[in-house]
């Protein structure tokens, strides 16, 4: 028994190349006009995916940063009443009713300078990480 080993061409139905050959032959401009219809069509389809993606990128990061929004607010509202309550203790506590805003209004600078020398730019790049991993994610 003797092995025959055949080339990856005959494999391929006789038909099937005769029929490409034959079309090949027959009408390339038919093919032309059928190549550059498919290559208008997948250019078609590449512009409106790049669209969709963008979409869907833009209402991902402008819902996070919505519901990060209202979550900044409600924190700003309790600091906001947490403060003020402080402040009366405080005026109660030192006598004077400015003594408490004083006190406050201190901390609260000291607070921001603090932020300000140490802290500003880590929480800048962790910022600007987080908007860098949604658009790409």
């Amino acid at each position: 028994m003797q092995l025959v080993f055949q080339s990856t061409k005959s494999l391929i139905p006789f038909s099937f190349h005769t029929i490409i050959k034959t079309k090949i032959m027959e009408d390339p401009e038919k093919l032309i006009e059928s190549l550059l219809e498919s290559a208008t069509e997948y250019g078609k389809t590449s512009i409106e995916l790049t669209k969709l993606k963008i979409v869907d990128k833009t209402s991902d990061v402008a819902s996070s940063f919505l519901s990060h929004s209202i979550v900044i607010v409600i924190i700003a509202f309790f600091m906001l009443f947490l403060s003020l309550g402080l402040t009366i203790w405080l005026s109660k506590i030192l006598g004077e009713d400015y003594f408490g805003f004083f006190a406050v209004s201190a901390f609260y600078g000291f607070a921001a300078l603090i932020y300000y020398f140490l802290i500003h730019k880590w929480v800048k790049i962790a910022i600007c990480n987080s908007l860098i991993k949604q658009m790409l994610k």
